[in-house]
């Protein structure tokens, strides 16, 4: 058996010590945020934060962390009040979504070690791969989670971005009615 920690709750595995910790999350314990990518550790869609590393969950067996704490993006915040969260949010990083839980845990990560980490820090760190590239998005969000860490930004409560739906409605062009041909 294996046991460590998981979102600050006890955990203990009854699976082959050399299962892969990505598994163990997802299957065994449904935390479904932690995403297959590759299973190779390229990717990064998997990254989990471990004793407060950013790790790839594919290439840790559970055996590795006996005794750790390990922290998915499920256990980095409740509501999504943490500063990464919130700077990903505001900042409107998601296309398809799929890699934004490995990328928020190493951004998380890359600014409890470095708050203000800058541009060339946050690309060298941030390895992950998007097939969307949203790359220059991610770039400022985390930059603006730093300064969020920092007191120097703030993003209001309660804010979520989009389009109020009478404003979307406002701004699409009516459609007109094509002509029909008696009227040519």
């Amino acid at each position: 058996m294996t046991r460590f920690t998981v979102n600050d709750q006890p955990v203990e595995y009854r699976l082959d010590p050399q299962t892969p910790l990505l598994w163990a999350l997802r299957d065994a314990s449904n935390l479904t945020g932690t995403k297959y990518g590759c299973g190779t550790g390229r990717c990064g869609a998997c990254t989990v934060d471990i004793d407060g590393r950013a790790a790839r969950s594919c290439q840790v067996s559970i055996a590795q962390v006996e005794g750790a704490v390990v922290t998915t993006i499920e256990g980095l915040s409740h509501e999504r009040e943490h500063p990464v969260q919130r700077a990903f949010l505001a900042v409107q990083v998601g296309q398809c979504g799929f890699c934004i839980p490995g990328f928020v845990m190493a951004a998380a990560a890359l600014l409890r070690r470095d708050p203000n980490a800058g541009e060339e820090m946050i690309r060298a760190t941030l390895t992950n791969l998007c097939r969307c590239g949203i790359y220059p998005r991610i770039v400022e969000a985390v930059r603006r989670a730093g300064r969020l860490q920092r007191g120097e930004d703030v993003i209001p409560a309660g804010a979520r971005p989009g389009i109020d739906p009478a404003e979307a409605a406002g701004s699409v062009p009516a459609l007109v009615a094509p002509a029909k041909l008696s009227d040519r």
